[in-house]
């Protein structure tokens, strides 16, 4: 039951970057001079990768590679965030198995997520949820503002269940 949301989330997630345009995709963040809309989209498939190194691999899950900010295509990223998809899906998977429960590594340090699988998800769901926020917004302050059919998509799940 759990792993629905995830599902739609990741479906969501991909087909966003699916339809960035290629025109913006190495423009700047307005006012975050530092970050490119290419970097906001490789951040999904990153920061995944970096918990489940985190709370996953000590369990056997294993992490998908990091890629690269600066220069990652979105066919590549789009591939990357599949493996990220299903990793994480590994994770909530361990915690059902676990009682409700990820159980806690050595590498988990910072303990402010509680390791349960509904605020694990709900932590995931909200940090990408933010990111595509901010690069709708980032795409309508460059000049390239997204389709009607793009943004709707961030809300219509049940519309196109394909990607």
């Amino acid at each position: 039951m759990i792993l629905a949301p995830w599902r739609t989330n990741c479906r969501v997630t991909r087909s966003l970057v699916a339809r960035l345009p290629l025109a913006i995709w190495d423009e700047t963040i307005p006012g975050v001079p530092r970050r490119t809309i290419r970097m906001v989209a490789a951040h999904f498939h990153n920061a995944r990768s970096r918990w489940i190194q985190t709370l996953g691999v000590p369990w056997g899950i294993r992490r998908p590679p990091l890629v690269n900010l600066h220069t990652v295509t979105r066919r590549s990223l789009l591939a990357a965030l599949r493996e990220s998809d299903a990793a994480m899906e590994s994770l909530l998977e361990l915690g059902l198995r676990e009682g409700g429960q990820i159980p806690p590594t050595s590498s988990y340090v910072w303990r402010n997520l509680p390791l349960d699988v509904g605020h694990v998800l709900s932590y995931f769901v909200a940090h990408e949820a933010h990111h595509r926020g901010q690069l709708v917004l980032a795409a309508r302050q460059l000049g390239a503002p997204l389709p009607k059919s793009v943004t709707n998509g961030l809300w219509q799940w049940q519309a196109k269940r394909s990607r």
